[in-house]
């Protein structure tokens, strides 16, 4: 072998060298985000991307809840009555109006953002049992919780707590 068939060779395996790295570190790349699409992959599908802080800040009500009062009795001036009781209760009633129809049996309270422990609070400070709590998330809604005042009114404690109006 002559002196420049080496350099020629030497000069060849030195680019196949530096191919060779150069292929592994994209290869490796490759491998690296097809195992970060398969994790984001199976995440999406089972759901388990919340963190146990995140389910925890929704097990404990917010500073301020936001609600909305609907009158589902028919009753004059009901929703006011409501509104002035959870105002002084420190909840920030933002909406009050008539709902759907009224002939709502039972006084519902209608938990929104997800934040079941809202709900459950709103209900305890009206005395409303935690059975007519029921979910409906909607990203349409800036309020926490909306309160349909049922044929039960009477029996709930806006009314029972020295308001006697």
């Amino acid at each position: 072998m002559t002196l420049s068939n080496y350099n020629h060779k030497r000069e060849v395996d030195t680019k196949t060298s530096t191919i060779n790295l150069l292929l592994n570190i994209i290869i490796f790349f490759l491998v690296a985000l097809i195992i970060y699409l398969m994790y984001s992959v199976f995440v999406k599908v089972t759901g388990i991307e919340k963190s146990d802080s995140a389910q925890l800040s929704k097990e404990v009500p917010s500073a301020i809840i936001q609600v909305e009062i609907m009158n589902g009795c028919g009753v004059s001036g009901i929703a006011d009555r409501f509104t002035d009781f959870l105002r002084n209760e420190n909840f920030d009633v933002v909406n009050t109006g008539n709902y759907i129809s009224f002939d709502v049996i039972e006084t519902l309270v209608i938990e929104r953002i997800g934040n079941m422990a809202n709900a459950k609070k709103v209900a305890k400070a009206l005395g409303v049992n935690e059975r007519n709590i029921i979910q409906q998330l909607n990203d349409d809604y800036f309020l926490d919780v909306s309160i349909v005042i049922g044929k039960d009114y009477h029996e709930l404690l806006p009314l029972k707590a020295g308001n006697p109006k």
